[in-house]
């Protein structure tokens, strides 16, 4: 894999959307209660940053409440895996399931999630770093968890690191040592 310019990068997970059954997750938008978890974490990233997110809704609303401003940068290499529509009680341990590694019916594969998700933050770190900036990427629970478990040794495994993320979360990688955590704990 490519190198990533610059000394550190921060992911950050979208905050909690309003969930509509009736519309595609990838539609989904935050409400008042996600906005303020989104902006709770601004004081947590430092500036001057870099902020990209994915092109869902949730994750741009999430960058620009975080920023604090509109004018966000979006890549829709940085959405979330792509799979099939479906409601079910059981997403949850399907979710799980592929970030430990299986492949379910009809869901992206993981080298093309790590391939264009590693692309995207190669790009953006590049530019970032001929700015002076920190990279600050909003994105989604799983895509993420499959890029770091690509690069990164998560703990105590990908599966776990993935069901403790929060709606909003925001790691941090130390890209000298390559040290993933957690900020705000």
């Amino acid at each position: 894999m490519t190198a990533i310019e610059g000394d550190r990068l921060l992911l950050v997970r979208h905050a909690m959307p309003e969930v509509d059954p009736a519309v595609a997750a990838e539609q989904w938008h935050l409400g008042p209660s996600g906005r303020a978890a989104a902006r709770a974490l601004q004081p947590l990233v430092p500036g001057p940053a870099y902020h990209v997110a994915s092109s869902e809704p949730k994750a741009v609303q999430t960058v620009q409440e975080l920023a604090g401003r509109a004018d966000v940068t979006t890549d829709p290499a940085l959405v979330e895996v792509r799979r099939p529509q479906t409601w079910s009680d059981q997403y949850r341990a399907v979710a799980r399931s592929y970030v430990e590694g299986a492949s379910p019916a009809g869901w992206e594969p993981h080298d093309q999630v790590v391939r264009r998700f590693d692309q995207a933050v190669v790009r953006h770190a590049a530019a970032a770093a001929q700015k002076g900036r920190t990279l600050v990427v909003g994105t989604h629970g799983m895509a993420m968890t499959t890029w770091l478990a690509s690069r990164y040794r998560l703990q105590p495994d990908p599966a776990e690191f993935w069901a403790a993320l929060r709606f909003p979360d925001l790691i941090e990688i130390d890209l000298r040592n390559c040290v993933v955590r957690r900020l705000g704990d």
